[in-house]
């Protein structure tokens, strides 16, 4: 699976930036999905997951919840970010992950960048104050 990020830019505080994650393959429905981000100097981070489509569970970090909303669309092997009321906090390279399911991982569990076997190439978002 090779997945490709787009969507990142410069956006003041407040604002929104939808990122899109394009991804090859015919199997794209049985993927787990995951953003994560890294701010310069810093570790990366989980932001949010969503469970292959059967299963349909979403997943956030405390620091997004109720301002991130992740979702996919199977028809165009796309996984979104929408992202509002951004921060400048939020600023960083943002990576889209793909993974293969376990029967055995709950949605929580998806939260490790240790399960995601594709990584895409990154985008960046700045958010100005």
């Amino acid at each position: 699976v090779q997945l490709q990020a787009s969507g990142g830019g410069l956006v003041h505080s407040g604002g929104s930036l939808r990122l899109s994650c394009a991804a090859s393959g015919r199997t794209f429905s049985t993927y787990a999905l995951g953003w994560f981000r890294q701010a310069p100097g810093k570790e990366r981070d989980f932001v949010a997951a969503i469970t292959p489509s059967w299963i349909g569970t979403t997943y956030y970090a405390e620091s997004v919840k109720g301002r991130f909303t992740i979702s996919r669309d199977n028809a165009k092997n796309t996984v979104y970010l929408q992202m509002n009321s951004l921060k400048p906090e939020d600023t960083a390279v943002y990576y889209c992950a793909a993974a293969n399911p376990r029967s055995s991982y709950g949605i929580s569990d998806y939260s490790s960048s240790g399960k995601y076997n594709y990584w895409g190439q990154g985008t960046l978002v700045t958010v100005s104050s």
